[in-house]
């Protein structure tokens, strides 16, 4: 190799990253500085990765799709205000402390504007996925929960997120069963989708 295709071919490495980045970073949003933990598509005004690539291989699995979208890693949700709730849990009948910032203040920062008729596809990494309306979201206080009584909810439990609310509080929940009371709470969220109304 000649001294030209090296100084070229270093050019045109160097141009890499930087196209890279632009193809992941749009609208000016915060680059996360972790990896992401939870990735909001749809009808969002912000934008801070790309879309869904062949290193996504769970996004390719579940069949989700999408051109841009808006990642938190966990540092981003942890300096969100925190919301504490305290439900009663079917896993052992017993009320917990749950934390976590507000589902609606999340898809705030990603840009979600959208009237109570929107609708909000939560997630798993299982591939469990529900549909919620925003009206509900906010009305219910969903939070994306980080901390279980106190303690970082690990993946293989309950975490690291559960979009979850307080079913004791919310009237049409908490005359159900409780093993009916968080059918649309799944645990392990990884990616909310917001469809407008």
């Amino acid at each position: 190799m000649n001294k030209r295709q090296f100084l070229s071919g270093a050019a045109a490495f160097s141009v890499a990253p930087a196209a890279f980045a632009a193809k992941h970073e749009t609208s000016g949003a915060a680059h996360a500085t972790s990896p992401a933990v939870l990735t909001i598509s749809g009808d969002i005004g912000r934008h801070n990765r790309g879309g869904v690539d062949v290193f996504d291989r769970l996004f390719e699995k579940q069949l989700v799709k999408f051109d841009k979208a808006y990642a938190f890693d966990f540092p981003a949700l942890m300096r969100l205000p925190a919301v504490t709730i305290r439900p009663t849990l079917e896993y052992d009948q017993q009320p917990h402390t749950l934390a976590g910032p507000l589902l609606a203040d999340v898809l705030q920062v990603a840009g979600v504007t959208g009237a109570g008729t929107a609708q909000v596809m939560l997630r798993a990494i299982d591939g469990y996925a529900v549909m919620v309306s925003l009206e509900n979201l906010r009305a219910w206080r969903y939070i994306v929960a980080t901390h279980l009584d106190g303690k970082p909810m690990p993946l293989g439990g309950l975490g690291p997120l559960w979009a979850v609310y307080d079913a004791d509080r919310v009237r049409e929940q908490a005359s159900k069963p409780l093993k009916e009371r968080f059918v649309t709470c799944p645990w392990a969220v990884y990616h909310v989708q917001v469809n407008a109304g």
